[in-house]
């Protein structure tokens, strides 16, 4: 990950900083509400930004009945994410997903499922979802998952930190985690759907970034509201306005609800027009997502056949 730029190294708390941070809601909505409508792609062009999404992909596993299985056929997936076929109609062998991203326990076997293909596998950790188990149990669950093999790692904030305001109670939470992740990257999912305001989501992102997060990222994909247009818009805007204090460039991770190839496409020009094409990689940027992957395919198909296709014909998992 972020191959030739320095890794986001952190800052010192600034908590004037962190409470000048606000957010226009109505402003910020009305933005998003556009965004669909002002930035569709078609034909050629759309399909080049599907496969982009492609490669933008955490494929993502995360139930209570997972299985070695099930874990290798979602690897398979990300090793051949499209019909061989279609790739080939397209021009473009060899396509990989960005990731695939498990719990603790799927990690060694999806290391070894990818072993040879230069496929990331991200462990979410720190007692993922809610994120309430006892402390030393969250840093030591890192130091696991890192030492079987997973080069990523999705952790989950204290949302009460935000609730309450507690951003030193926030930044040194976040710092342990970074620190416990070691050359592991480390994705700080806000849980965004939880954090009552867009001006908590801004400030949680500022002072996760400068805790050393190498990706903010916006759920966890349980919470009853995931990843949206407005909390995207905030996001992107802090990672922005802190790469221009700071010089460093984190990603983003939007994740939870995407599920078709529309929206993800609504979310690449949303980066493209806040972010701008730096983003467009996944050093950058990914989604966090199980069932987009099949309506892509399924678009794409009919991109080079002029024919849609039942979701049969495009396993998955």
């Amino acid at each position: 990950m972020h191959a030739g730029a320095p890794r986001n190294a952190g800052t010192a708390l600034d908590l004037s900083r962190i409470r000048a941070q606000a957010a226009n809601t109505s402003a910020i909505e009305r933005r998003a509400a556009t965004l669909p409508g002002r930035r569709s792609v078609k034909k050629d062009w759309q399909a080049a930004w599907l496969l982009k999404a492609i490669s933008l992909i955490d494929l993502t596993t995360l139930s209570g009945d997972d299985t070695e299985g099930r874990v290798r056929r979602l690897c398979a997936k990300a090793r051949q994410p499209v019909r061989a076929d279609i790739l080939d109609a397209l021009g473009v062998p060899g396509l990989t997903t960005g990731a695939v991203c498990v719990y603790h326990d799927m990690v060694a076997p999806a290391v070894r499922a990818l072993h040879g293909s230069g496929i990331p596998v991200a462990a979410v950790s720190t007692g993922f979802p809610a994120g309430l188990s006892p402390f030393h149990l969250r840093l030591a669950e890192i130091g696991e998952s890192v030492a079987a093999g997973a080069s990523e790692i999705d952790i989950v904030i204290s949302r009460r930190h935000v609730l309450t305001g507690d951003w030193q109670a926030l930044y040194d939470e976040m710092r342990a985690f970074r620190e416990a992740c070691g050359q592991a990257h480390v994705k700080a999912i806000l849980a965004t759907g939880e954090l009552g305001t867009l001006r908590n989501v801004a400030r949680a992102s500022w002072v996760c970034m400068m805790a050393g997060a190498d990706f903010i990222k916006t759920s966890t994909g349980k919470e009853g509201v995931n990843a949206t247009l407005p909390v995207s818009l905030v996001m992107m805007r802090a990672i922005r306005d802190y790469e221009a204090a700071t010089g460093f460039r984190v990603g983003y991770k939007p994740a939870g609800g995407i599920s078709k190839a529309k929206d993800a496409l609504t979310y690449l020009a949303l980066v493209k027009d806040e972010l701008g094409d730096a983003w467009l990689s996944p050093d950058l940027f990914r989604f966090g997502a199980s069932s987009l992957l099949g309506d892509i395919e399924r678009q794409l198909e009919h991109h080079v056949t002029g024919r849609y296709s039942a979701a049969h014909r495009h396993p998955q998992a």
